[in-house]
Formats: C-alpha cells, structure tokens, sequence
C-alpha cells in the first residue's frame, strides 16, 4: 500500500502563491479584454446628419457590432432577489436529488452553451490576424422568413464554421473527461461573452447592483452552508480554478483546486466596462470625430481596474491567512464603487458621474416607452367601443324614454277631449 503524498509547508505555501496568481491573471485578463470588446464606434449626439448606412463605407459594413442587453435601476434591485432564489434551488436539488445526474443536465446544457461561447471569442481573436495578414473572407447571410415576416438573420463567415468544429471537439472532451484547462477555458469565454454583452445603463445602477450582491454573498458565506455547498458541488464550467500544488506534485495524485467563480469575475467586470464606456464619452464628448479609436484617456477605466485587482488581492490574502472560503465580493464591490467615487471627486467629476446614462440604456429607455405608450393605445382603442356602446345605449335609453311621454301625452290629450264631449252631451 503506497503512502499519501504529504507535500512539504514550504511547496504547499509556494503552491498556493502560483494558484492566486494564475486566478488572478484568469480573471483580470477577461475584464480587460472584455470592457474594451463592449465598445462601440462613439457617435456625437449632436450629429444630426441622417443615419443611413452608405454602402461604400467599408469601415461600417465589416464591423458588426453586437447588440448588447442593458441592465436598468429596476433589474440591479431584483438581481440578488432572483439570484438567491436560483441559489438555494440548487442546494435543495443537490441536497435531495442525486448529484451525479444532476450534473449530468448539467454538463451537457453547458457544454451547448460552450461551444456558442468558445466560437464567438475563437473569431474575435482570429479575425484580426487574418486581417492583418491580408487574407480576405467572405460573408455569407441567412435569412429565414415566413410570409414576409424575417423569423432570423445570422451573418458568417469561414471563421465562424472553422471554429464551431473546434469548439464542439473541445466541448466534446470536456464532456468526455471534465479535463480542469478545458473548463476553465469555457470559463473564460463564457465571463468575455457576459462582460461584453451585458451592460449597466448608469453608475447608479450598478452601484445598486454592487451592494445587493456585497450584502448576498455576505448572507450566503457566512450565514449559511449553500454558497460553499453548491460551489463543491456543482461540476460545471461557472468557475475558474488552478490547482493548489501544481509543481512537483507526483502524476498517481489527484489535484486540489482553489477557485473563483465567475460571478466575482462578471459582475464587477461588468462595472469596469462601464467605466471605460464612461471615459469614452468624455472624451467624444470633447472630440466628436473619435470614432472606433481607443486612444483616449482612461482615467475611470485604470482605476477601477486597479481596485478590482486590489480587491480580489485582499480576498485572497484573507483567505490564505484564516484558511476559510471568503466572499469574493464582499472587498470586490467595495473596492468598484470606491474607486469611481474618489477619481469623480479628485477630478471634479462627480455630477457628470451619476448624470452619465450610456447609449444602450437611452435606447433601452426609449423602447421601453413606446412599449408603454402602446399598450396604453391598446387599452383605450378596446374602452372606446364600450363607451360608444353605452353611450349608444342611453341615446336609444332616452329616445324610448321620449318616446313613451309622447304616447302618454297623446293619451292624455284623448282623455281630455273624451271628457269634454261627454259633458256637451250631457
């Protein structure tokens, strides 16, 4: 019988400074990468030239900008709501369901949703090159209607099939041998992909956001059992983690992991996107023709970036020195928000700070409200035949009511004159 390995306090702490920084570059780098992919070509709202698409315009046509979801005031209260809900049914599944099949739905949902995700980022980094290489690839559109009505619409390239192929052989042994570098590679597809395309319309709300989540995962952690529960028990590609000794460790051992979800790596990314957004609108405000350029000062990006470094820094060092689980966010958050507040305040900035709505949240505004003028229109077209019905109805209501004091005062009339000839005759 072989004796366990025990490695040795010196290569167990060295083990453990390789593994907080390989999670610390995994989640950085997504943030940074990711904020500038939720960039857009900056457009003066002051322009009001028409916004007809020219055709020669080569610029406009090869770049496809990705429509984003916005996340408003109203979403960032119920985010925590919703999110501790989906939480604990969790825990209650893998608490009374067995694990194995759970995880079973589980890998196979994920690894769908894998091979979207590892394609979308696969042509974000290959396009480039091939761009630069000077190799040109053709577009290729799909359009499905029914009777005139557009069902879908999908643009492609080569790209896009060559990396689809790779991506369902790299879900398929993922699924086959839930091997740690393939699921951490959906990992960080999947936390590019989120920071991308979800957006915060304001720094309110995501503030808001920040601190419900700060005050979740305090709960979760600390209060109860299910947030380090679901977390060991829930085999799917919604974290990052390294092993904790990785050198040295002999090949018949099976690998410990220290990790980090990509909650904690989303939601104040998410945060940091914003931020650059924020300094792209400073500065196209002062330089209307800044196009798609990116070199403009970033003063809000650099430090919230830095914060959040700083931030999951602290949670690590926490972690280390009490060897407990500790909730990310709970220095992630505070960490965001501080930042913004002191770079508005040194900069005298602050009115412009919570006075910043971006573009994709006046447009989500904006078709909010025609929503609801709407349906406002809807209701009032189905009241108004029911009050030219009732009104109908008491235009026929008093003609009958006219009607019959006619007749009464007819018979009256009769009466009288009845009357009057039988007393001639008497």
């Amino acid at each position: 019988m072989t004796e366990k390995f025990v490695p040795t306090p010196e290569a167990a702490e060295q083990g453990l400074y390789v593994a907080y920084a390989a999670l610390s570059t995994m989640a950085v780098v997504p943030i940074y990468f990711g904020s500038f992919a939720s960039l857009k070509k900056w457009k003066n709202p002051k322009d009001k030239k028409s916004k007809k698409k020219k055709s020669d315009d080569s610029d406009d046509s090869s770049d496809e900008e990705e429509a984003s979801e916005s996340m408003s005031l109203e979403d960032a209260y119920m985010f925590p709501v919703f999110g501790s809900m989906t939480l604990f049914g969790l825990y209650l599944v893998f608490r009374y369901v067995d694990k194995t099949y759970v995880n079973y739905l589980l890998t196979a949902y994920f690894g769908l949703l894998g091979v979207m995700a590892t394609t979308q980022v696969g042509v974000h980094c290959v396009a480039p090159i091939v761009k630069l290489v000077g190799v040109d690839v053709d577009r290729w559109h799909l359009t499905l209607t029914k009777k005139k009505k557009e069902l879908y619409a999908a643009k492609f390239t080569i790209l896009h099939l060559i990396m689809m192929v790779a991506s369902i052989l790299l879900s398929g042994y993922y699924v086959a041998t839930k091997n740690w570098i393939a699921s951490n590679i959906f990992g960080i597809c999947f936390a590019l992909n989120a920071i991308q395309l979800l957006s915060l319309d304001s720094f309110k709300t995501g503030m808001i956001l920040l601190s419900g989540l700060f005050i979740y995962d305090i709960f979760w952690v600390f209060g109860t059992e299910v947030m380090v529960s679901v977390a060991k028990n829930f085999d799917a590609p919604v974290k990052v983690i390294f092993p904790r000794l990785f050198f040295g460790l002999p090949a018949t051992e099976a690998y410990q992991f220290a990790m980090l979800g990509l909650g904690d790596i989303v939601i104040p990314g998410v945060f940091v996107a914003l931020c650059l957004r924020f300094d792209q609108h400073l500065a196209g405000t002062k330089n209307p023709s800044l196009g798609r350029s990116t070199r403009f000062g970033k003063p809000y990006f650099t430090a919230c970036l830095i914060a959040y470094a700083l931030g999951l820094g602290t949670t690590m060092y926490v972690m280390h020195t009490f060897k407990a689980a500790q909730p990310a966010l709970l220095y992630l958050s505070p960490a965001c928000i501080l930042s913004v507040l002191i770079t508005g305040l040194a900069r005298g900035e602050i009115k412009e700070v919570f006075a910043y709505t971006s573009e994709e949240g006046i447009e989500a505004a904006k078709a909010k409200a025609k929503e609801e003028e709407e349906k406002k229109k809807e209701a009032s077209s189905t009241k108004v035949p029911a009050l030219v019905k009732d009104e109908s109805a008491e235009a026929e209501k008093t003609s009958s009511n006219s009607d019959s004091e006619q007749e009464a005062g007819e018979k009256r009339k009769v009466r009288k004159r009845k009357g009057g000839k039988s007393q001639k005759k008497k």
